[in-house]
């Protein structure tokens, strides 16, 4: 049996479980997509959203590239926050990273990578941003983990600068838009930061303030 083969017996296998678990789970799963919840995280195998927070199928709606990034000229996760806030009108966006990112750390070599560098380039330009929150980090761990922190917080102020968000703020929405970070090494998300409507008052441009602007949580 191939690879390929083999994954679609595990397929079987799974449905047929989940069905003598409970025969109409698929009927039901099949007849509406209401999630709570759009997930916005990195594309890293060892980070499965569902999982994570212990969520069936039909309950996160996820967006996942390298290192969880938001920028406005990513027409593909734009269209994923647009189709979560007002087709699914999701209640929590969540923005989450994990330690040890390998994003993260390519982003801080000097090595040539390729295409990626030009993705890349938001990560940089988060620790350029941010540059005296390593000036006391000794080591690459603790530099890669900041920066993962830092990215997170990054992106949640990316997701409010939206007019996506912005404007479902203003049409009354209490959409509120969460950063967490998550360690591979004990399973544990923590909180990093949260922001709701309030957000509307401060300039979506802003994003040399954004993290000394955000409440922490957790």
């Amino acid at each position: 049996m191939s690879r390929i083969e083999d994954l679609f017996n595990r397929n079987r296998i799974w449905a047929e479980r989940i069905k003598e678990i409970n025969p109409d789970f698929f009927l039901n799963l099949s007849r509406q997509q209401k999630p709570e919840y759009l997930w916005i995280g990195c594309s890293d195998s060892r980070v499965p959203a569902n999982q994570i927070i212990d969520l069936p199928p039909g309950e996160v709606f996820v967006h996942r590239n390298i290192a969880n990034v938001v920028v406005p000229s990513d027409l593909n996760c734009l269209s994923v926050i647009q189709f979560a806030v007002e087709v699914l009108e999701i209640k929590h966006i969540i923005v989450c990273g994990h330690y040890g990112c390998g994003g993260v750390k390519a982003a801080l070599s000097s090595e040539n990578h390729g295409l990626i560098d030009n993705w890349l380039r938001h990560i940089r330009n988060v620790k350029r941003l941010h540059a005296s929150d390593f000036d006391d980090l000794v080591g690459e761990e603790p530099t890669i983990d900041r920066l993962c922190e830092l990215n997170v917080i990054e992106q949640v102020h990316n997701v409010c600068a939206t007019t996506i968000v912005r404007d479902a703020w203003l049409r009354g929405s209490h959409l509120t838009v969460e950063g967490w970070v998550y360690s591979i090494k004990d399973g544990v998300l923590k909180g990093l930061c949260s922001r709701g409507p309030e957000t509307l008052d401060k300039d979506p441009g802003d994003d040399r303030g954004a993290v000394g602007e955000i409440s922490a949580v957790g």
